[in-house]
């Protein structure tokens, strides 16, 4: 079920300056800003040759990132998103064996353009896992 790893999100305090980072210190190609106001986040994707790094601010005083940054001001690792081929296949198949989809068990657009869902840490070892219609 489980495809390719898609990406790999982290949560950054200065979104400018983890962009330069990645740009400037380490020389990847990294993708302008982009607010998701249905998802209280701006990202930037750091692109690497066999995936990528999602970096996540928060958009917003409700933004769970800002929660995120509350508990954890350096920032740090947020979650894992992996690819399926059909996301509410794979929903069924996850619920049914009783992991546990997070907001209303509905995908919603990610920062791709995909449908996307998120499955409660407890389940997946401690990490919040992101699947994402290939």
């Amino acid at each position: 079920m489980i495809g390719r790893l898609n990406h790999v999100a982290i949560v950054v305090a200065d979104l400018a300056a983890a962009t330069a980072t990645y740009r400037d210190t380490l020389g990847a190609r990294v993708s302008a800003p982009r607010d998701l106001p249905e998802h209280g986040v701006t990202t930037v994707f750091v692109e690497l040759p066999n995936t990528r790094i999602e970096l996540l601010a928060p958009l917003g005083e409700n933004s769970p990132i800002a929660r995120f940054l509350q508990a954890n001001p350096a920032g740090g690792m947020h979650h894992l998103c992996y690819e399926v081929e059909d996301i509410l296949a794979a929903r069924d198949r996850l619920q049914a064996s009783g992991a546990r989809v997070l907001g209303d068990g509905e995908p919603k657009t990610g920062a791709h353009g995909k449908p996307v869902l998120f499955l409660h840490p407890k389940d997946f070892c401690g990490t919040l896992v992101e699947i994402e219609e290939a």
